[in-house]
């Protein structure tokens, strides 16, 4: 069941592969801008996996992200998801990013819907 208030924390290093030189969203070694919106958009996801149905995921609709603090390499991200907000198939989430000195490196509001995957993906597909 989804419960409004119900949090998921998760863990993610920086590496080489999500800096923004490598990404091209910048020019340094540190946590590329898109990289910390995947590991906003993860934690959500993951947020309320359990409490649909199997044949059901969410889609990520829409994020308004603030990229507060740099992260360099090798240094690690603590994303922190609440689920605040559920209309039908509409979710709302908040969520922070702090770093591993516990410094708030960004912050977002997020929404997502639940959708069928078959159907989802026959739309997709053209079907």
């Amino acid at each position: 069941m989804l419960e409004i208030g119900k949090t998921l924390s998760k863990e993610y290093l920086v590496d080489e592969n999500k800096t923004a030189r490598v990404l091209g969203s910048g020019d340094l070694e540190v946590l590329a801008t898109p990289i910390l919106v995947a590991f906003m958009e993860d934690t959500a996801k993951e947020l309320v996996r359990g409490d649909i149905e199997k044949t059901s995921t969410t889609v990520g609709a829409k994020i308004d992200c603030d990229h507060l603090a740099p992260t360099g390499v090798g240094h690690k991200v603590f994303i922190n998801a609440t689920l605040v907000e559920v209309e039908k198939r509409k979710l709302v989430f908040s969520i922070e990013a702090k770093d591993d000195k516990d410094v708030l490196i960004g912050k977002a509001s997020h929404i997502r819907y639940i959708v069928d995957k078959e159907r989802f993906m026959g739309k997709v597909n053209g079907n």
